[in-house]
């Protein structure tokens, strides 16, 4: 536990104009960020006695081993700022929010020559027009399915949509009128293109144009006695009119509004937003976060405005945004919210009417939310701390492993080996930290020189990284606490705020998150029996680390290994301890097993072609497009190859070598037919 007044800059250090600040720990991992109108008011309270600050405060200035600062222009570039700093860093003592569960969009590709409708899940992607997100994703396949009889907008693969294009066949939606089939021509690209835009308008709330004209349409059929025509408006209309019935109005001035709701007690919150497009509820979701800093209401309403628009543009922004309590900052976020629509956007809290109703159900989804969670997490906390406390009993540790590594070698044969890294914190795995190795070694199968070498090469690493952020010298006493590190990149204490730093200067390798092996578990788990975790154990003592723990979980009768023991540590089967040490291991098992399969595949897929040097991926697909086949291209002269764009005479030389090279010594047979198998693909020969 750091002392504050260790790192705490010097008075008149520190700017009071506004800015952005870091608390870095003492591997220089960014661990808060927050911003302040006066950076000096700011910082300077967290350095206040101890006994007088929030006690989550409190655990972050005393993990905290640094502090440093950004000074801007104005609050919005703040809010800007601080938004990019925590999606880069991912601090662990700011709020951050996460969804409960994984919600689905409808969403339109309009980044493709043909934009397609479908069912999204994950990250937003750029050029695709999202909708939602939806309670279910059968919710939005029904609606797509009505709203295709007016907008028959392409909605398959291009897997299908290239075989058709082959064929000259559309799909059965094609034949049903529920695609207008640009794949066989029926439409010209800019045709179907305004349909993909017609179908995100009705979908954006402006329905009574549409529905209007179908009617026009319908009466004009009617009169000129075109009754099928007639009829079929009269469907597509009717078509219409159900899917908006699937949503219905909540606000009778056709608003376009996000509503959201907060529920909170000392140590979680949830979120529920509503989307209201054209008064009509067109999504909702929810979100749950830990309170691992001293934040209120509208707090938390701001950390959730940067989430929901930190990566939105345009219309994907409102024109209001009501609130149960208004940001510290109302006039900076409002303007930052305006600057991503590109119009104003009214941040306000509702007081009367309709929507002050509505946000009362949204209020009551809050809670809602908040109170399952807390029934589903309750048992999971409780369930994960007990499981740290057996391990540490069983191992003989001073303090639950919060961090723990596990280590698992795969192979098939002998060939491709590999090992995985998975990483449990608190008990839960932290994906972005995995880590895969190839043996690079020796050749052959011997699991335990595998496990001693990748031990050796991540503790090698991790001794580097400490080297290098002067960490290795404050712990043999050359530099003091809060002085400038020998060989760091950075001081550790204040960087100034005007011009380049050290850090700067170098390719932001020291960016304050862990980069690769900087910080080390108190725990490391392999898989396997006495042979395995006294290998790992001797790659430790080889690089002289001696405060790291090491032990071994054997498949067979899931006893528990430590080095230097001839008898193994038996939990009880009941053991929630046992229970992580397994999930952990099975995890580095399936992260192992699915690298090693990969490399396997990848290196059956081989090509001739990868064999010539500097002939990258875009220059071989270049290669077979252009010759429709790897047995054309063989066939081809050096003049040939020089013909297609980006490949010269030497490169041409190289791939005609290489491709004489691997020329099979007879064509392959059918035995049953007794025809020539023809080499026409493109992926290998």
């Amino acid at each position: 536990m750091a002392d504050p007044s260790s790192y705490r800059p010097k008075p008149g250090q520190i700017p009071d104009s506004p800015g952005v600040y870091k608390f870095r720990d003492e591997h220089r991992r960014v661990i808060y960020v927050g911003k302040a109108k006066n950076l000096r008011q700011r910082v300077a309270n967290y350095f206040q006695d101890l006994a007088n600050l929030h006690p989550r405060t409190r655990t972050m200035v005393t993990t905290a081993a640094s502090v440093e600062w950004t000074v801007v222009s104005t609050e919005v570039e703040a809010l800007q700022l601080e938004y990019s700093w925590i999606k880069e860093f991912d601090p662990r003592f700011n709020v951050k929010y996460r969804d409960d569960k994984s919600y689905p969009y409808l969403a339109v590709t309009l980044n493709e020559e043909f934009p397609r409708v479908q069912v999204m899940r994950g990250a937003k992607k750029k050029g695709v027009r999202y909708f939602g997100p939806y309670g279910h994703a059968w919710a939005i396949r029904e609606t797509v399915d009505l709203m295709l009889r007016v907008f028959p907008v392409r909605t398959c693969s291009a897997g299908v949509f290239k075989n058709a294009e082959r064929t000259g066949r559309p799909c059965l939606l094609g034949y049903i009128g529920k695609c207008s089939a640009p794949c066989v021509g029926r439409v010209t690209p800019e045709e179907h293109r305004d349909l993909a835009e017609d179908f995100c308008d009705f979908m954006a709330g402006r329905t009574g144009t549409y529905i209007r004209r179908l009617e026009k349409d319908m009466m004009q059929a009617a009169e000129e006695m075109e009754y099928e025509r007639a009829a079929r408006l009269r469907d597509d209309a009717e078509a219409l009119k159900r899917a908006m019935e699937k949503s219905a109005v909540v606000l009778a001035d056709a608003t376009d509004a996000d509503l959201i709701a907060v529920a909170e007690d000392e140590l979680e919150a949830a979120l529920q937003i509503f989307h209201v497009r054209g008064g009509r509820v067109r999504g909702q979701r929810g979100w749950v976060t830990d309170k691992v800093e001293a934040v209120d209401t509208s707090g938390l309403v701001e950390h959730a405005l940067q989430q929901l628009y930190g990566e939105e543009r345009g219309d994907a922004v409102p024109k209001e945004v009501l609130v149960p309590a208004l940001p510290e900052d109302t006039e900076a976020v409002s303007q930052w919210l305006a600057e991503r629509r590109g119009s104003q956007v009214s941040l306000r809290i509702p007081q009367r009417g309709d929507k002050k109703d509505l946000m009362a159900t949204v209020q009551r989804n809050a809670q809602q939310a908040l109170g399952l969670h807390k029934t589903k997490r309750a048992s999971d906390l409780t369930t994960r701390s007990r499981a740290l406390e057996e391990i540490a009993e069983a191992l003989g540790l001073d303090t639950a492993p919060l961090r723990i590594e596990c280590y698992d070698i795969s192979h098939l044969q002998g060939d491709d080996v590999v090992a995985s890294m998975v990483v449990f914190e608190d008990g839960l795995a932290r994906k972005s930290e995995y880590r895969r190795f190839q043996i690079k070694g020796f050749e052959g199968q011997d699991d335990v020189r595998s496990m001693h070498e990748v031990i050796g090469r991540r503790f090698k690493r991790y001794l580097q990284e400490k080297e290098r952020t002067g960490e290795w010298e404050e712990q043999a006493g050359d530099t003091p606490a809060d002085g400038p590190a020998a060989t760091g990149p950075a001081p550790t204490g204040p960087v100034p705020a005007v011009g380049p730093t050290a850090e700067d200067a170098e390719p932001r390798e020291d960016d304050g998150r862990p980069k690769r092996f900087a910080y080390p578990p108190q725990l490391v788990v392999v898989d396997g029996g006495q042979p395995q975790v006294a290998a790992a154990q001797r790659a430790l003592e080889e690089l002289g680390i001696d405060d790291i723990a090491v032990c071994g979980l054997a498949k067979r009768l899931e006893e528990v290994w430590l080095p230097d023991d001839d008898d193994p540590v038996v939990l009880p089967r009941s053991s929630e301890g046992l229970y992580l040490l397994q999930r952990v291991r099975d995890e580095a098992h399936r992260f192992a097993i699915t690298y090693q399969r990969a490399k396997r595949a990848k290196r059956i897929r081989t090509s001739p072609l990868d064999d010539v040097s500097g002939l990258g991926e875009t220059r071989k697909q270049a290669l077979i497009k252009h010759f429709g086949s790897v047995k054309k291209l063989r066939q081809a002269t050096i003049d040939e190859i020089c013909e297609v764009p980006g490949i010269g005479r030497r490169t041409a030389e190289s791939v005609a070598a290489a491709l004489a090279s691997t020329a099979p010594a007879a064509p392959a047979v059918n035995t049953a037919t007794g025809e020539i198998i023809e080499e026409d693909d493109g992926g290998s020969s």
